[in-house]
């Protein structure tokens, strides 16, 4: 049975409307609340895209909140960036975003309420002293945590110290003996000692909320009946815990994801490549691919099928599915993925992809050869790349040679299939008999090349395979003579007397 949860406290400082395509079905709200101190990390768009698809299901609320109180390291241009990847990415949010910054009085007010309650208490130690004690326990190799050195002072000695100007932050008070416990929808029943925890700060001593103290009062005002994060928030669970039952609030359903691994079965970081959604982005990886890729990062559908369409993943997500174990980040998976969503583009759909990739490589497809006159030929030359490409970035990587005359050859290619001394004349003479070859087209083209191959006495292979890198720079693209239809006589005659000049230079 699902409770909602009653709001306590203050409204929130902030208008929050309702996306007009949301459609609320239940009481269910989960929130997505990332910090703007970095990019949008893969584990994060993977919480993100898990809490979407939830909200999704059972028909409820998906909320964004940007957890920016750390006034140090958050910056607006990563807030910016964390929302445009969430937009890129289509996990669009019904409420919010609503900004931590703006709610400090609301914590201030919360972490008091505590106090006063005497589930809080404040603590005068300074920086230095618990340093101090940090530094012994290890000298000591023991485990620290803090003693409790301000527990137990009276409230006249608090009041005394305040009175003299000291700086205290808020701890939370927790129980002496006993247990939490709680059952975690991912990871099942798990329990935790309070000896086994220390009395946890909520307010620092410059006013500034902790993340328990800040989670806690904007999940209860947001109403949020379910969290759904990393598993690295375990330990974290039962101190939030004791803070809903200390307020007298219904506590949430908890659900926490396994963590993403780099192929080391280490934890996901820059030394296992790119870890940022924008950077995917960046390299063309399509939204719906990287979506895909992540939501089988911990996630099972029926069928155990790779490739599922995002009104599937809606359909069948649960999370009691959602695996235990963490889960490895494969590139070649991912890059596998993408080359399937992009075989699978509509063509409606590709073309304007692969032009703004042009464009922001500095070869626009209208200054590149393709004028206006030309659109048909550009249409007719990406679909002949789509079913090779992995990334949107091979039209300007890889495909180069097709969108502009600027390309080199591959050192590879050149040894490969350039030894034979004889191809400075056959491939000129190749030149000049495709410059009368009438249609030019697939079928006449080829005819003219194993025509003269067969004249010259050598075979057709030496010839497709040399014309082939001195067309593209390749040793591997699509059909020689569909290439050349796409680059057309003019290009294809210029090329292979380039190449031939190149040879009888000594490749240089």
């Amino acid at each position: 049975m699902m409770v909602l949860l009653v709001q306590r406290g203050p409204r929130l400082n902030r208008l929050i409307a309702p996306s007009p395509s949301s459609r609320i079905m239940s009481g269910v709200r989960v929130r997505f609340a990332p910090s703007p101190t970095g990019y949008l990390h893969v584990g994060g768009a993977r919480t993100a895209l898990y809490n979407w698809l939830f909200a999704r299901h059972v028909g409820g609320v998906f909320i964004l909140r940007i957890e920016d109180t750390d006034m140090d390291r958050s910056k607006p241009e990563l807030t910016t960036a964390i929302l445009e990847s969430l937009e890129w990415l289509g996990l669009t949010w019904d409420e919010g975003p609503v900004y931590q910054s703006q709610r400090l009085a609301r914590y201030r007010e919360m972490a008091l309420n505590l106090e006063r309650s005497g589930h809080a208490y404040p603590c005068f130690c300074t920086p230095e002293e618990l340093q101090a004690k940090r530094a012994q326990a290890e000298a000591e190799r023991r485990a620290w945590k803090y003693d409790g050195a301000c527990r137990a002072l009276s409230a006249a000695e608090r009041e005394r110290r305040r009175a003299e100007g000291r700086p205290s932050a808020i701890r939370f008070r927790v129980p002496d003996s006993g247990q939490t416990s709680f059952e975690d929808q991912v990871f099942g029943h798990i329990e935790v000692q309070h000896r086994d925890l220390e009395d946890f700060v909520l307010l620092r001593s410059d006013g500034h909320p902790t993340y328990h103290l800040g989670v806690v009062a904007d999940d209860l005002d947001l109403r949020v009946t379910h969290v759904i994060r990393g598993a690295d928030h375990i330990s974290n669970t039962p101190k939030q815990i004791l803070m809903y039952r200390a307020l007298e609030a219904p506590v949430p359903a908890f659900a926490h994801l396994p963590l993403i691994l780099g192929p080391d079965k280490q934890r996901l970081s820059k030394r296992h490549g790119a870890t940022s959604v924008g950077a995917y982005r960046e390299q063309g990886v399509l939204p719906e691919a990287l979506v895909n890729f992540l939501v089988l990062l911990g996630w099972t559908p029926p069928g155990q099928k790779e490739i599922v369409p995002r009104e599937e993943m809606i359909r069948d997500f649960e999370l009691t599915a959602v695996s235990k174990s963490n889960a490895v980040f494969d590139l070649e998976k991912l890059a596998w993925m993408n080359s399937e969503y992009v075989r699978n583009l509509p063509a409606e759909q590709l073309r304007p992809l692969v032009e703004r990739e042009l464009t922001k490589a500095g070869l626009g497809a209208r200054d590149s050869g393709f004028a206006p006159r030309q659109e048909e030929r550009f249409k007719q030359t990406v679909l002949l790349l789509q079913s090779r490409a992995r990334t949107l970035q091979d039209f300007s990587g890889a495909f180069r040679a097709f969108f502009t005359d600027e390309f080199t050859y591959d050192p590879e290619a050149e040894k490969k299939f350039w030894k034979d001394a004889a191809l400075p004349a056959l491939i000129d003479a190749l030149a000049e008999r495709l410059a009368a070859t009438e249609p030019f087209d697939v079928a006449a083209t080829e005819k003219t090349l194993r025509s003269l191959a067969e004249e010259k006495g050598v075979k057709a292979g030496l010839l497709i395979n040399a014309a082939r890198v001195a067309l593209t720079g390749q040793a591997v693209a699509p059909g020689l003579f569909e290439v050349m239809l796409a680059l057309g006589r003019d290009r294809v005659i210029s090329r292979l007397h380039r190449a031939a000049a190149h040879l009888r230079a000594g490749g240089k």
